[in-house]
């Protein structure tokens, strides 16, 4: 059986709702690719009293004709074709009643696909659950869905008759670079911190991409084969993904592309100006899918003048794929080995980089000795026409500090000469200036290797490092 990498919290979890006295609903979500259906499979050594997957693009009878083949897996003698869901559910009933298993593990994974139009799928889980598994002790139904949206939205957040059903629910996330790190050293992949930290500024944290790295080849070799070449497997994940968990994808995709446009963040009137649509519930509904599905993220400004959120892509893979799309749809076969240090690849680099950092907050808090503190992470931009001075990461502190974070992706030790201390020092300023803070502000390095320590690192009053990011 494979290794289960990182799941601590999700793995103790799943345990106290086996072994718990009464019956558990165990709703689990989470961005596609990210691990849900392997965390549950391993954690049960794929042992079920009864397992549904779901079919893409299927409609009811084809859904219903394969919950009779998963039931003929486990009830041989089962010849019954149900008609409709309520049916196939007696049916799992009866199946339950003859298992001698101390705990009946019922696991529904890709729930969303299974609940075709006018199904009445989540109507007849509902009566299962409500009318019949409650009221025993000895069920675990987990179900699973890559769909965040409608996981949410049809299910934990459900106003009708599963309405606070769910005992459990968790979202599973990426994996940290801790997490990548031990996984590649599973596979026995010798890689250093600063090639992980690359390679998760283009896959990120999804356990499914760095499944597909070959032992023997570089980290510019694997990129160029499983992205630019013409049988890449992750050449064309961009439309599948999107495709996979949003109806009318085109839409999201067009969203995500004016997200995008603004690395440090838009507005809701600015994307609606871009893509010339007026203000709507479906252009909210939108944002929430994207938000809740680990697409985006918003916040607010520092200064708080406005009221609008700020949106901002963060996933990294469709990070990668909106500033070199256009070289893999061209099949460029080697093109990633021949960009390594181009302008191109630094200006993506450093962007990607402060996205690494901001996804490892918890580590940065860690390394700066705050953990406990409450925080915002945000990004600031001068309002100044003169200025134009911008903070790659601010991180607003409730014990009456905000640490300014400059952050620097680089093969060796940055270096502070005179003219970027200078520059150092204006940014403190200008920021202290228009924003009118009252807080400390330090200024905070988070580099590849460290500062060189000269006349100018005085300056840095916080240094932290790769190593910080790896920390667990």
């Amino acid at each position: 059986m494979a290794t289960i990498i990182g799941r601590k919290y999700e793995q103790e979890e799943l345990k106290r709702c086996f072994e718990s006295t009464a019956s558990e609903f165990v709703a689990l979500y989470g961005r596609r690719r990210v691990g849900k259906t392997f965390l549950v499979r391993q954690n049960f050594n794929n042992k079920f009293t009864f397992t549904l997957t779901g079919m893409a693009n299927a409609n009811k009878a084809s859904q219903l004709l394969n919950f009779h083949f998963s039931m003929r897996d486990v009830a041989a003698a089962d010849e019954t074709i149900p008609t409709n869901w309520l049916e196939a559910f007696q049916l799992l009933k009866a199946h339950i009643e003859t298992s001698t298993e101390t705990k009946k593990v019922i696991f529904l994974d890709e729930l969303p696909w299974i609940e075709t139009p006018k199904s009445n799928f989540l109507s007849a889980l509902e009566h299962f659950w409500n009318s019949w598994a409650a009221h025993r002790s000895d069920i675990l139904l987990i179900v699973c869905g890559s769909s965040t949206s409608w996981m949410l939205d049809k299910l934990i957040n459900n106003k009708g008759g599963l309405y606070n059903r769910i005992t459990l629910q968790m979202r599973i996330q990426p994996f940290t670079l801790m997490e990548c790190k031990q996984y590649l050293q599973s596979v026995a992949i010798d890689w250093e911190e600063y090639t992980i930290a690359e390679c998760y500024m283009i896959m990120g944290g999804i356990p499914y991409y760095w499944s597909l790295l070959k032992k023997g080849l570089s980290l510019a070799q694997n990129i160029d084969r499983l992205f630019f070449a013409s049988a890449g497997t992750l050449r064309n994940e961009f439309t599948n993904l999107y495709a996979a968990l949003f109806k009318s994808s085109e839409k999201y995709i067009e969203l995500v592309k004016a997200i995008s446009a603004k690395s440090k963040g838009i507005t809701r009137h600015e994307i609606l100006a871009s893509l010339n649509e007026k203000s709507s519930g479906s252009m909210s509904k939108m944002l929430d899918d994207l938000k809740n599905s680990g697409f985006i993220r918003s916040y607010f400004s520092f200064d708080k003048k406005s009221k609008d959120k700020i949106y901002q892509l963060v996933d990294f893979y469709t990070l990668f794929y909106m500033k070199f799309g256009n070289e893999i749809k061209s099949v460029s076969e080697n093109f990633w080995s021949a960009a390594i240090d181009s302008p191109t690849h630094r200006v993506w680099s450093g962007y990607a980089f402060e996205q690494v950092c901001l996804a490892h907050l918890k580590q940065l808090k860690v390394g700066l000795g705050i953990s406990g503190v409450r925080t915002n992470a945000l990004s600031w931009i001068s309002k100044s026409n003169e200025n134009r001075t911008q903070i790659d990461l601010l991180i607003d502190r409730n014990d009456n500090v905000i640490n300014l974070c400059e952050i620097k992706f680089s093969i060796n030790e940055f270096s502070i000469d005179k003219k970027y201390a200078e520059t150092l020092r204006n940014r403190i300023g200008i920021f202290k200036s228009e924003t009118n803070t009252k807080k400390s502000v330090f200024m905070t390095m988070i580099t590849t290797y460290g500062v060189t320590k000269n006349e100018y690192s005085a300056l840095i009053q916080n240094e932290l490092t790769l190593i910080d990011l790896f920390s667990v």
